[in-house]
């Protein structure tokens, strides 16, 4: 053979390889509404830009008679390429080979991205659409999960890695997802479960769809699995590479900066009517960030799940950061299991990769009730605490009314290494209500007094003696627990030059090999 033949050879090899399972099952993946792994691939990274691993990679099966049929790439299509011309490392699962179900060189593929991905400091972006491990290698196929999952567990904390599930993700499979930093799901064509309907009907009797059971509404509203739900697949590959943008190649290096045309000191005077007069009325907490980051732009994260606290990223003069705010709009923000162990993760993030927290507080304490204690609220609350206490990235507080009780405490206080805490004169800082705190304080002379209307007016004057005494940010000021009392509408610069003075801080937690997280 010539070197011409050769080539032709290595041409025709490649066109095999791109070919996956053949133009039937291509078919059949766009029928469903799917993409396949290297259109994903194409429309995730910038142009012209990817560089494919192990295209010629085969199993090395010979059980079933599986070695009958082998595929160039084996189910998987892996590499590196570059997004807005930063370098991200991929790998995107093949359903048109074998249903995109793993084997041992399978594995082998995607570990090694990920080394190239620790070894170089860049993020990991995994495209799941499989129908598990390869049935026929058995135990090496298990092993080949396992390997995953122990690079994702090294890698976690020092690259990004995200997760799109575009299909199915069952059994062992989704632990490697569930191990990212981010997982987005797109709404009638991907789903995630431990055990499928029909091992669920044998063991439980319960009758479910795939889509009751692991579809993209149900984690991201109810198990809060997933962090994105999308539409469709093109755009949960834009929101992928939205999401990118505000994060850091690695944890030692800090997230771009955006050039910024938003005025640091824009004043924004909706603010100071934004809280209602009555402090039991609600108001989105959302239009008070989308009205003091830069161009009003929001990234929000977990939109769906737990929606008393919300999380996500923007930028103060075009520096990214990371945003923790209590939302008086459900439950009148009160913290409960699922939203503590929300911010606790998120708030965790954003320190692991040097992203500045700011919180907005405004929450009346934590969810009572058998529920919550029985589900461990406790436990549960300590996450959030713990988080905001290890955090030694610049943190900045502004506690927009109520902050009452342990949740005062827990939202990033001063005491909990909060860099600069700030309030609006709307504040209210104190171990409980006005009304809990007078039944509990004034419980003796309100029982003796035996004239209802009498009754009344004592308990209206005491309840605002202990407003002017307590339900303020004045008293909390005087100890130095709120560095400043601020006007609502200049938030924003108050904000920005905070952060500013913090670019420099440098705190070093107490050396250990990790820390025991209350899990």
């Amino acid at each position: 053979m010539n070197n011409q033949d050769k080539i032709e050879k290595l041409i025709n090899l490649r066109v095999e390889a791109k070919l996956g399972g053949g133009e039937k099952r291509i078919e059949a993946q766009h029928t469903k509404g799917k993409m396949t792994a290297r259109e994903r691939i194409t429309l995730m990274l910038d142009e012209g830009s990817f560089e494919e691993y192990d295209m010629f990679v085969t199993h090395r099966c010979d059980n079933f008679g599986i070695e009958k049929t082998k595929f160039l790439g084996d189910g998987v299509v892996t590499g590196q390429g570059t997004i807005d011309g930063r370098v991200v490392y991929i790998y995107a699962q093949d359903f048109t080979v074998f249903g995109g179900s793993l084997s041992e060189t399978y594995a082998l593929k995607i570990c090694k991205v990920m080394d190239m991905a620790m070894k170089v400091g860049a993020p990991v972006i995994g495209i799941n659409d499989s129908g598990g491990a390869r049935i026929q290698e058995g135990v090496t196929a298990l092993a080949g999960y396992a390997e995953i999952f122990q690079r994702n567990i090294m890698a976690s904390g020092v690259i990004p890695q995200i997760s799109a599930v575009f299909g199915p993700c069952a059994g062992g499979a989704v632990y490697s997802p569930a191990l990212t930093d981010f997982i987005l799901m797109t709404k009638d064509t991907s789903y995630m479960f431990v055990t499928g309907p029909k091992v669920v009907k044998t063991v439980t009797g319960e009758v479910v769809t795939d889509e009751q059971l692991g579809g993209a509404s149900v984690h991201g509203s109810k198990s809060g699995v997933t962090h994105f739900v999308a539409e469709n697949e093109e755009e949960g590959i834009l929101l992928i590479r939205k999401l990118l943008s505000y994060l850091p190649q690695n944890n030692l290096e800090d997230a771009p900066l955006v050039p910024c045309k938003d005025p640091i000191n824009r004043l924004e005077d909706s603010l100071n009517t934004v809280i209602p007069e009555n402090p039991n009325k609600p108001y989105d907490v959302k239009d008070v960030i989308h009205s003091i980051v830069d161009e009003n732009e929001f990234f929000e994260v977990h939109r769906n799940y737990a929606q008393n606290i919300v999380i996500g990223f923007a930028r103060f003069d075009g520096a990214s950061t990371g945003i923790v705010a209590n939302q008086p709009n459900y439950l009148a923000g009160v913290l409960d299991i699922n939203a503590s162990r929300k911010a606790a993760r998120f708030v965790r993030f954003c320190d692991a990769f040097n992203i500045p927290i700011v919180t907005f507080v405004d929450v009346p304490g934590f969810l009572p009730g058998t529920t919550q204690e029985y589900g461990g609220i406790i436990t549960h609350g300590a996450k959030l605490l713990y988080a905001y206490g290890e955090a030694t990235v610049p943190k900045v507080t502004i506690i927009l009314r109520k902050a009452y009780g342990g949740a005062y405490c827990v939202m990033s206080s001063k005491h909990l290494r909060g860099d600069v805490n700030y309030s609006w004169p709307s504040g209210e800082i104190a171990v409980m209500g006005p009304k809990g705190a007078i039944e509990v304080l004034q419980s003796k002379k309100i029982a003796a007094i035996e004239d209802d209307a009498e009754r009344e007016a004592f308990i209206a004057k005491a309840e605002a003696d202990y407003k002017d005494k307590f339900a303020n940010p004045y008293n909390a000021a005087r100890y130095g627990y709120i560095d400043d009392i601020i006007e609502p509408r200049n938030t924003r610069f108050r904000i920005i030059r905070a952060l500013q003075s913090l670019t420099t801080k440098k705190v070093l937690n107490l050396p250990k090999k990790h820390s025991n997280l209350p899990l």
